[in-house]
């Protein structure tokens, strides 16, 4: 278990070197599959007022959207069509997506043929709703959720998030009771927001150390104009650059061998032509493909720098799995569930 102390030395040493590290302890862990996970972004309404998020409450020029049932049923199957053994559910935290409405989701999903033989693995990506709601999604089938904890500090979750400025300790106690309830559970945290100091950035990654989660998702802080945090000078003492989160994505490969590890959509935002693959060569070991209809992508706008016309699903399912090979690894069949809790 790498310590503190080597968290420090890390993110000071030669990147190459720790590249190397980390895509090797990837190798011996997780293998050379890469997990393709088909996203649906449900909706872009939100009750929170996230200070750097696009589709905040706060935000009065988004258009907002919900996806209906007839949209979802009509998304979910390309997943089986390009082989993708994972859904995804993302959204703002929307009470208008209700407790039923997921619920019947999910047990469609799972009752859908696959051709590699089991059913698809459903994941949650929907913020801080009820524990109840969430058991009563896991008794539908759903099987992970993802709820980022964003920063380990309190001071910064406070300013990030000024009507909640006590979340950041129930965020975290969340995660554990989702645990509890049987989820393979999600977490991570933004690189170089305003506020952040290297300390700030060993104890997110000591956090991870501790959590051990499932998956361990990072993601440069991109900031939106809209937004508040977004009026503020760029980090200089943590800049949000394509090598400081490779060097993130390193190191957890190094604190979580076993753990799922995304190459973000944000990550590819900052260089479009290589952010996956530079990501897939840092430990990674998951893309998320996004499934959802075009007419909404676009409205959902968390940071301005997303993609949001990307190329018609078919074609980028192609050219994504023909840069997955050319790095030498394989599309990973199934639902590439965690191997952090097995032997």
């Amino acid at each position: 278990m790498t310590s503190q102390f080597d968290i420090q030395l890390s993110l000071e040493s030669d990147f190459q070197t720790l590249v190397t590290a980390a895509d090797r302890v990837r190798h011996e862990n997780v293998g050379d599959a890469v997990h393709l996970r088909g996203l649906i972004e449900l909706s872009n309404f939100c009750r929170c007022r996230c200070g750097y998020c696009g589709i905040n409450a706060d935000n009065k020029s988004v258009t907002r959207y919900r996806m209906t049932e007839e949209d979802v049923r009509q998304s979910v199957p390309l997943a089986i069509q390009f082989g993708y053994g994972t859904i995804v559910f993302q959204a703002g935290e929307d009470l208008g997506l209700t407790e039923d409405f997921i619920a019947r989701q999910v047990e469609w999903i799972k009752s859908l043929p696959t051709p590699w033989g089991v059913p698809l693995a459903v994941t949650l990506s929907l913020g801080q709703r009820t524990a109840a709601e969430y058991k009563r999604w896991r008794d539908a089938g759903a099987n992970r959720c993802l709820i980022r904890f964003e920063t380990s500090s309190e001071k910064l979750f406070a300013q990030w998030h000024p009507h909640d400025p006590d979340g950041q300790k129930r965020r975290l106690n969340f995660l554990y009771e989702l645990r509890g309830l049987g989820y393979e559970i999600g977490t991570g945290f933004l690189i170089g927001a305003p506020g952040q100091t290297p300390d700030d950035w060993r104890s997110d990654l000591e956090t991870i150390r501790t959590l051990q989660p499932d998956m361990i998702g990072i993601g440069p802080y991109l900031p939106h104009p809209q937004t508040a945090l977004g009026q503020l000078p760029e980090n200089e003492l943590v800049p949000p650059t394509k090598q400081n989160v490779l060097r993130t994505l390193a190191l957890c490969r190094l604190l979580c061998p076993k753990a799922n590890i995304p190459s973000t959509t944000a990550l590819a935002a900052l260089d479009k032509t290589h952010g996956h693959e530079d990501g897939l060569c840092c430990g990674a070991n998951v893309i998320m493909p996004n499934l959802t209809p075009g007419k909404y992508r676009r409205l959902y706008e968390i940071y301005p720098a997303k993609s949001n016309t990307a190329e018609e699903a078919e074609r980028f399912d192609a050219i994504l799995k023909a840069r997955i090979q050319s790095l030498g690894r394989v599309v990973g069949r199934g639902p590439g569930n965690s191997l952090q809790y097995t032997n």
